[in-house]
Formats: C-alpha cells, sequence, structure tokens
C-alpha cells in the first residue's frame, strides 16, 4: 500500500471519529427529550463511546454484507432531531441501510419510514408516569438491575428505582457504604457507570441522581412502603427465599405494592415468564410473576423459533454454567448433591429444571425435553447445548441462517443475538444485553438432527429480560421501527 492510500485511511477514520462525536449529544437529546432510544441493529447507541459507535457500525457489514458508515447515518440521526418524535426504539442502523440505496432527503426518508411518531412527542411530557419499584435484595441480579433501571431513568422508561430491601440492623453507616462500593465496583461487570454518594443519615444511596432508599427489614411483613412515599410498587424479589404463592404473598400484603416479580423459577400455579415469548399472557389480575430462570429465558426464544420453523420432536439440553454464589469457595458441607466441592476448583455436574421449566412458557414442549447442568470455575456467561431432533431436515447453513435472520428482523430481536466468528469465548458476551447468542461456527445439523450452542450472560442477559417484563407489566411500552418483518 503506498503511502497516499495510507494517509487516506488514517483520515477517514480521523474524519468518522468527529461524525461520531457530532452523534452523541444528538443521540442523548433524543433520548432524554423525546424518549428516542437510537440503535444500531438491536444495540443502543445512547451513552456509548465513538469508539463503540463506530465498531456498532461495523458490525453491519457482518450481518448485512454491506458497508455502513457515520457518514450514512448521520443524516439521519440530525434529521430525527428536527421532526418532533414520540417516544419509540428507533433503528438507525435498518434505516441507513435502506437510505443508503433509496437516497434522496433524509427529512423526507424519515417523515415516511417514521410516520407513526413524526410530530409525536408531548411537549407537556403527559406520556405516562413514572412507576416505582422496589428491589428485594441487592445480590448479584439486584446490583444489575439497578444499574439497569438507573441508566434508563432519563429516557422515559418511566420505571423509578425507589428503594432496596435489605437485612441488617448494625453499623448502618458502614453497611451503607458496602452496599454502594458493591454497586460502585463489579468483578465482572467493571465500574458503574456515574457518581454513587452515600447519605447514611437519611439511609439512601444517590446514583446518577436517582435517590435510593435503603430499608432495613428481616421479612416484607415489617414493611409498610407508604411510609416512605412509595405507592402501587412493582416489588422484585432477588432473594430466592420464597418461591411460591404463599410466600411471595407477603409482598402483596405490604401497603404501597401492586405487584411481585420472582427473579428465580416460580412454583406451584405462578406464572413463569419469558419476555418476548408468554409476556402476553400476563393478565391485570396476575400479580405475582416469575421471571423464570436465565437458562430458560436464554433457550425458550432459540427453541420457539425452531419449532415453528422445523418442528421440535424431542432434544436434550447441557447446560454448562458459571458457577453461582449458593457454591463453595472450598470443600464444605452443602445440602445439595456435588455442590460443596470447591466451585473455582471444579467442573461440578448438578441437575437443572430449565428443560422442564420450558413447557411453563412454551406448553407444546410438554414432555419433549431432558437437561442436566454442568457448573464450571467461571464467573459469568454460560452456554445451553440444545441437541434437537427435528421434524423435518436441514443443514447447518440453513439453520444458522434462519437464526441470523430472527436475531435482526423479527419479533425476538432482543431475546435472540447471532454470532459467526471462530474466535469467541465466554468473557465476549459479558454485558451482551439479549436472553441468549446463538454460535453460528458450532452449529451442527444433519437431516433431522441438530446441536445448537447458544450462549447467555446469565446476570445481564437476564436482568435485561427482568426489566423488559418491568416495563410490560408497568405499561410502559415503545414502538420499534422500522417494524420488523417477521
Amino acid at each position: 500500500m503506498s503511502q497516499q492510500p495510507l494517509d487516506t485511511v488514517f483520515q477517514e477514520w480521523h474524519d468518522n471519529q468527529a461524525i461520531a462525536e457530532q452523534m452523541i449529544p444528538m443521540i442523548g437529546s433524543l433520548y432524554r427529550h423525546n424518549n428516542v432510544v437510537v440503535t444500531m441493529f438491536g444495540r443502543s447507541l445512547f451513552n456509548r463511546s465513538v469508539i463503540r459507535i463506530l465498531k456498532d457500525h461495523r458490525y453491519v457489514r457482518k450481518i448485512e454484507g454491506t458497508e455502513l458508515s457515520v457518514q450514512d447515518t448521520f443524516p439521519l440521526v440530525k434529521a430525527m432531531t428536527e421532526l418532533n418524535l414520540g417516544p419509540a426504539h428507533v433503528d438507525v442502523g435498518k434505516l441507513g441501510v435502506a437510505y443508503k440505496s433509496r437516497g434522496g432527503d433524509p427529512v423526507a426518508f424519515l417523515q415516511d419510514e417514521l410516520a407513526e411518531i413524526v410530530d409525536g412527542q408531548d411537549a407537556a411530557g403527559n406520556n405516562g408516569q413514572p412507576k416505582d419499584v422496589v428491589l428485594y435484595g441487592f445480590g448479584r441480579i439486584g446490583r444489575i438491575l439497578a444499574r439497569v433501571l438507573i441508566e434508563k431513568a432519563g429516557g422515559g422508561n418511566l420505571l423509578r428505582l425507589r428503594a432496596i430491601v435489605v437485612r441488617g440492623r448494625g453499623d448502618i453507616a458502614k453497611d451503607l457504604e458496602k452496599r454502594a462500593s458493591l454497586l460502585r465496583r463489579d468483578s465482572v461487570h467493571g465500574p458503574f457507570n456515574g457518581t454513587i454518594s452515600v447519605d447514611a443519615e437519611a439511609r439512601t444511596i444517590t446514583a446518577n441522581g436517582n435517590v435510593i432508599r435503603v430499608i432495613y427489614a428481616d421479612s416484607p411483613a415489617e414493611i409498610d412502603y407508604t411510609d416512605y412515599g412509595i405507592d402501587n410498587a412493582v416489588v422484585v424479589d432477588n432473594t430466592g427465599i420464597w418461591r411460591d404463592e404463599d410466600g411471595l404473598g407477603q409482598h402483596i400484603q405490604c401497603k404501597g405494592v401492586a405487584k411481585a416479580i420472582l427473579t428465580a423459577p416460580g412454583k406451584g400455579d405462578i406464572a413463569n415468564i419469558v419476555y418476548g415469548i408468554n409476556h402476553q399472557d400476563i393478565g391485570e389480575e396476575d400479580r405475582i410473576l416469575s421471571a423464570a430462570s436465565c437458562t430458560t429465558n436464554a433457550i425458550v426464544p432459540v427453541l420457539k423459533v425452531l419449532n415453528d420453523e422445523f418442528g421440535v420432536e424431542h432434544g436434550h439440553v447441557e447446560t454448562v454454567h458459571s458457577y453461582t454464589n449458593d457454591q463453595n469457595l472450598i470443600d464444605n458441607y452443602h445440602k445439595g448433591d456435588r455442590r460443596g466441592r470447591s466451585a473455582p476448583l471444579n467442573m461440578v455436574l448438578t441437575e437443572t429444571g430449565a428443560a422442564k421449566a420450558v413447557a411453563k412458557a412454551l406448553p407444546e414442549f410438554a414432555g419433549k425435553l431432558t437437561g442436566n447442568a454442568i457448573r464450571v470455575p467461571t464467573p459469568n456467561v454460560s452456554m445451553a447445548i440444545l441437541n434437537l431432533r427435528l421434524e423435518r431436515e436441514t443443514d447447518a447453513e440453513a439453520l444458522n441462517d434462519f437464526l441470523r435472520r430472527m436475531s435482526l428482523d423479527s419479533p425476538y430481536q432482543k431475546q435472540i443475538d447471532f454470532v459467526d466468528s471462530p474466535e469467541v469465548v465466554s468473557t465476549d458476551f459479558v454485558g451482551n444485553r439479549h436472553a441468549g447468542i446463538v454460535d453460528a461456527k458450532a452449529t451442527i445439523a444433519n437431516g433431522k438432527n441438530a446441536v445448537v450452542y447458544v450462549w447467555y450472560d446469565n446476570e445481564f442477559g437476564y436482568s435485561c429480560q427482568v426489566i423488559r417484563i418491568l416495563q410490560h407489566v408497568s405499561n410502559v411500552h415503545f414502538l420499534k421501527l422500522p417494524r420488523a418483518k417477521g
């Protein structure tokens, strides 16, 4: 390569950086003032760095087979700021691909593509009332839920994290500092993106302007949420202590509580909800819900689309799961089989209810799946291996092409992600917001037999599914434009 092309490539990179820098405040303004979330093939561009925005544009080449740069999308983002848009999730990546081939005036193009929300912004701010959310428990899932709720608080999400409930009545100031520190620093997910302060006297943690009351209680029966100015709230129980209707019903009996959501599989008649699959079944009378398990959320969307397209006769689900807090660091007594052995040193064969739980979200899978799990010495990101017998024949290429399309342009875009790289490993999926990620390079299909490998961030991806349920039961709904074809 001659010197001139080298200089040209370098200058183009700097030019694109400058354009991305101009886009950032526009994307932020659309988020805060119009409740518009700008995405790039499902990946949010809000609160992202210049490099991340450039990388997300580069990602389009892998999935669409065409180049897309910020030079293509900048005119669209700029035009969006001029159209007084109403609340929506707008995929500027899909719009950019279409606009690049069609051309013309960007404002006229968007007036056609986004006609449903043009001039849809309510200047008086009457796009809904905020919903109070309480996190009962503040462990791994509770803190990630807090991060996501705080991140979304400024963009018309209408969910307000008002309080967390924890046990302990010792040194309150020290306790608050420790809990704030755990929110501020995370060994897996990195530092909190913002500022956190503690007011020991008021018993609050303030994160990015969100004042969160810390309530100390040993059981739900001790709490009257209206004493804290909290009413009609949704309580998200992250403790796993209560998983049946009687136990979780304690939350409903508290003053100020409207609904309770369990971040674990529910027992008895409690509805197990996998957002994107059966969340529409939630009725007004359903006051206690389960968000099922991380594994169930990862595999159900993939199983759903495969069953719809190819039919599934039967199968086996093997989960390779990162160790969890209920295992021992070193060998010690544990009431569960094998879980007493050191988690960081061993692969531990254990049971999983995910295979049976699939039928609670997809009744057509009743009796079709078996399952097992292996806990492995990694702190986060897991994998589900779906070994399936299909009703009609296919091959790996056709199967992958179908799943790729489902990840890009279907109602399951937020649940199913797709990767086609020979080099990815588990840490590459830390922070992925999808319920599961299909690893195309590992897919095996021969006739009616298929093996599909699905990665999932068992902490972050699952928490995002819980947030989606929270939004649904709180009547926080966004149009997704341009509309999916599937």
